[in-house]
């Protein structure tokens, strides 16, 4: 896992985790908006890094490099803390583990239950090929695989592919799709999600519910899986500004 910084350190600290098959790379034009008043941490979740090979680990690894980093060079507080999809399933798990205090903590269509056992391996081999197909196809079959994915986070994918390629992608979803929240800790607790991911989203917001019922829980209209990052940043960076008392 690799930690890339912006911002002044004396600002309220600010932690970014990106999705499966993404760098983090995909927080750029949000960086942009908050740097002059956060000191934003935008990590590099392993398997996913540019211009470097490595292996997805798991979501408790993942969780713990986190960690142990707010724990050495944050003195082990952030004031917020947001994770986009397979991020916010390291976010979730961070907050299950409660090792480090998180004053807000936003995530983004993260899967928090398990997966019919007998669907995992076929639906990670299926999202290997179409993280695949965003590196290599264009067409027919650009237009099959990718019904539910947009072009900026297509291009996204095209970044990582050559560093950590399928077995990335299917480790990782297996991890994520094998593994239930079971508690979480936190003072204030978001949980966010499109319309159109609705299908998949919104069970996994009702199980936060009934683990933690003061979480808030925002559907975004017209949304599809992280689009909601991808095309308003401004709009993301105005909710965390204001999610942390800033104007």
């Amino acid at each position: 896992m690799t930690f890339n910084t912006y911002g002044d350190r004396n600002n309220p600290c600010l932690l970014l985790l990106p999705g499966l098959g993404v760098s983090h790379e995909i927080f750029l034009p949000l960086i942009k908006l908050l740097e002059d008043k956060f000191f934003v941490i935008a990590a590099g979740v392993d398997g996913f890094l540019i211009g470097e090979e490595s292996c997805f680990t798991s979501v408790d690894d993942q969780a713990a490099k986190a960690i142990a980093y707010v724990q050495e060079h944050l003195g082990g507080h952030l004031n917020v803390a947001y994770g986009l999809s397979l991020g916010g399933k390291i976010l979730s798990r961070i907050l299950e583990r409660n090792e480090i205090v998180i004053d807000h903590a936003i995530m983004d269509a993260a899967p928090l239950l398990p997966l019919p056992k007998w669907s995992v391996d076929p639906l990670r081999y299926y999202q290997s090929l179409n993280v695949w197909t965003c590196y290599h196809w264009t067409g027919f079959w650009k237009w099959v695989f990718h019904s539910h994915y947009f072009d900026v986070l297509l291009d996204e994918c095209r970044k990582v592919w050559p560093y950590g390629k399928g077995k990335a992608v299917r480790d990782g979803y297996k991890d994520v799709y094998t593994n239930r929240l079971e508690s979480i800790h936190g003072a204030d607790i978001h949980y966010w999600y499109g319309t159109k991911e609705a299908f998949v989203a919104r069970p996994q917001a009702e199980h936060l519910k009934k683990i933690c019922p003061d979480a808030h829980v925002i559907v975004f209209p017209g949304m599809n899986h992280g689009q909601f990052l991808v095309d308003h940043p401004d709009e993301v960076a105005s909710r965390i500004k204001k999610i942390n008392g800033i104007d």
